[in-house]
């Protein structure tokens, strides 16, 4: 069924847009196999390193099938345009309307062109963002904390060992005092990335490195990944928390595993456990990959939620269908009954799908505000 999906935008292209072309049958044949091989990308996968979500293919070949299969994706995206217009034009002069070979040819133009800018957006190292938020209860002593949240690196052939070392170069520059990741650090095994993920090792910051999993680190032996974790200088935070202390103020930072752990046989996100002994007069700050099950956080009295998971929806519009499948949450803030939920486009993208289009990636830094110091309380 997977593969049978990423086959239906080829099929539209082959038979709607390269099928009326007036080229000679043979050019379009092969035009049509090339463009079907390139559709083929997972299954490829799948059958060199079993996982669909693991090319492990040399970098420029992954970035090759990237660049075709989101033209085929996004050509196919045209094609459905054009073929509605059309119908429309049919049902009020009950006539199908010449398409000029002009309006396929820039069609296609135009679908290259943003996959060559959507893939080269995809796998940069992202600019900084930064965010002032304001944290209910935090105490005087904590007002101006930074934290810089990274999320869905996907480790990968696509964001290699060189990348990772730059996203740590950059995240060390802004001397932060806490850096979280929410999780799908790594697409492949342990035996296969342990290089490409040595280099978050150097990642520096006055309260160290706190992670939890998301969704990816369950297809890859979650295990064996939580426990190399710790050997790279994180924390992980598997249903539990860690208090943050600035003389007389706390601060919690909770984080619980990912859903998809009820279907490994890991053990699953339990809010409660992770606030277990948590300092009742200090503001909450939860890490959990997925942003779905934000209204029940907000019901424990989380004061701000991190999330990443969606990538932002990756192409805007495609936003719109993401958001869908996350319960509405896809890309910045949200007010969820009295916490906030800040969902993040993620500092790299599954290199399955690796295009973004007009929503960057982002290495986002956090600087948390006291309700008394915005009020000029001191």
């Amino acid at each position: 069924m997977f593969h049978l999906m990423f086959s239906l935008p080829w099929l539209i292209v082959a038979t709607r847009f390269i099928g009326p072309l007036p080229w000679p049958w043979w050019v379009k044949v092969l035009l049509a196999v090339f463009l079907l091989f390139a559709s083929q990308y997972h299954l490829f996968s799948r059958f060199t390193s079993g996982s669909v979500f693991a090319p492990e293919f040399p970098r420029p070949l992954v970035i090759a099938f990237n660049l075709f299969f989101g033209a085929i994706v996004l050509l196919a995206a045209m094609q459905v345009v054009l073929d509605l217009v059309s119908l429309l034009i049919f049902a009020v002069t009950w006539s199908f309307p010449a398409v000029p070979p002009g309006v396929r040819y820039a069609m296609g133009a135009s679908a290259l062109i943003l996959a060559v800018f959507g893939i080269s957006q995809a796998i940069r190292v992202p600019p900084i963002k930064r965010i002032e938020v304001s944290i209910p209860g935090l105490s005087p002593a904590l007002d101006g904390y930074r934290m810089v949240q990274l999320t869905d690196m996907h480790i990968s052939r696509l964001f290699t060992a060189g990348w990772a070392s730059a996203v740590v170069e950059k995240t060390n520059a802004l001397d932060a005092d806490l850096i979280v990741i929410t999780g799908d650090l790594i697409d492949g095994s342990l035996d296969i990335r342990r290089e490409d993920i040595a280099p978050l090792s150097d990642l520096k910051a006055r309260d160290g490195v706190l992670t939890v999993p998301g969704n990816h680190e369950y297809f890859f032996d979650v295990d064996r990944w939580l426990g190399h974790f710790p050997a790279l200088n994180m924390r992980i935070l598997a249903n539990e928390h860690h208090v943050i202390e600035r003389g007389d103020g706390r601060l919690v930072i909770a984080g619980v595993t990912d859903l998809s752990a009820r279907f490994t046989g890991a053990v699953e996100p339990d809010l409660a456990r992770a606030l277990h002994g948590a300092p009742a007069d200090a503001p909450v700050i939860l890490l959990d990959h997925q942003p779905r099950m934000a209204e029940r956080a907000a019901g424990h009295g989380i004061a701000l939620q991190l999330s990443g998971h969606t990538h932002g929806g990756m192409v805007r519009g495609l936003d719109r269908i993401v958001a869908r499948a996350n319960n509405g949450y896809v890309s910045g803030f949200y007010q969820v009954g009295d916490m906030k939920l800040y969902v993040n486009n993620g500092t790299g993208l599954w290199p399955g799908f690796a295009i973004r289009i007009g929503v960057p990636a982002e290495l986002t830094e956090f600087t948390l505000r006291s309700s008394a110091q915005r009020a000029g309380v001191r």
